[in-house]
């Protein structure tokens, strides 16, 4: 079966540490899941990298699920309709299909649509999702059938509180049954609140409304998530109660580790006279 990495450290009450993957192709993602035994999970971005939803998020799994012998990351998909549009139900759809171990909705304001997410996650009777791809447990390496009976104790719900209007809802949506993680979105909540992107940290009333999140989360029995950009940011977070933490990126990575390189070798060169 398909790794439960991410799972397996929700169950253990263990901070989950990944990195967000902007940018698609089998090599690509099988080279960043292989990057480190301490990556839990990896997030495909659909929504703001340029990854595609179809075909390519499908494709991005199966090179993770199959980048390391017996368990490695948990790939999770984070879809590019938001929680204010009516798109989000067949995007989940196609998410879970691809063989996810777990989905990420962006924007999500409400406890209705919390619920409704729910429903479009689980197969009947717990929900309203439809079973028929011909793929999705072949990137589980599962049978169809264990398939259909393990996956709605298996797949990881999540949704994303972005805006003022879900840190108003924050206590309802975090008591919808079936959610699992709230997972703050720094950018956008900062944007929403009237204040700067964090630089690398948020504003200190930012700051506030994040902890009041992660207060609902783990008072609703849930997980709560946040994106960092660093590893002693991420640490931190750990260290106050974070569950799920992302780390860096790819595209991040990359170029800190290029310019790193490059800046290493020019100091090495002594000056000519």
């Amino acid at each position: 079966m398909a790794s439960k990495a991410l799972l397996n450290a929700f169950k253990a009450n263990k901070p989950a540490f990944g990195v967000w993957l902007t940018a698609g192709g089998t090599f690509h993602a099988r080279t960043v899941a292989q990057a480190s035994p301490h990556l839990s999970w990896i997030v495909i971005d659909c929504e703001h990298g340029l990854i595609p939803l179809v075909p390519g998020a499908a494709e991005n799994v199966a090179a993770i699920h199959s980048a390391v012998p017996n368990g490695g990351p948990s790939a999770v998909i984070r879809i590019p309709a938001t929680g204010v549009s009516a798109s989000t139900s067949w995007q989940i759809k196609y998410a879970l299909d691809a063989g996810a171990r777990g989905v990420v909705v962006p924007m999500v304001s409400t406890a209705e649509k919390a619920r409704e997410v729910v429903s479009d996650c689980r197969f009947p009777p717990l929900g309203r999702r439809g079973f028929g791809s011909p793929f999705t447990h072949v990137n589980w390496v599962v049978s169809a059938s264990e398939y259909l009976a393990t996956a709605n104790d298996n797949i990881s719900i999540m949704v994303q509180i972005e805006n003022q209007e879900a840190v108003r809802n924050v206590d309802e949506i975090a008591a919808v049954d079936g959610v699992d993680v709230l997972f703050v979105g720094p950018y956008d909540l900062s944007i929403s609140l009237g204040y700067r992107t964090p630089d690398p940290d948020p504003h200190p009333d930012v700051e506030k409304v994040i902890q009041k999140v992660l207060a609902a989360a783990h008072g609703a029995g849930k997980k709560c998530a946040i994106y960092c950009s660093s590893g002693p940011q991420s640490a931190k977070r750990a260290a106050e109660g974070f569950d799920m933490i992302n780390v860096t990126s790819d595209a991040a990575a990359l170029s800190e580790g290029i310019a790193d390189s490059l800046a290493a070798a020019v100091q090495k060169i002594a000056p000519s006279s």
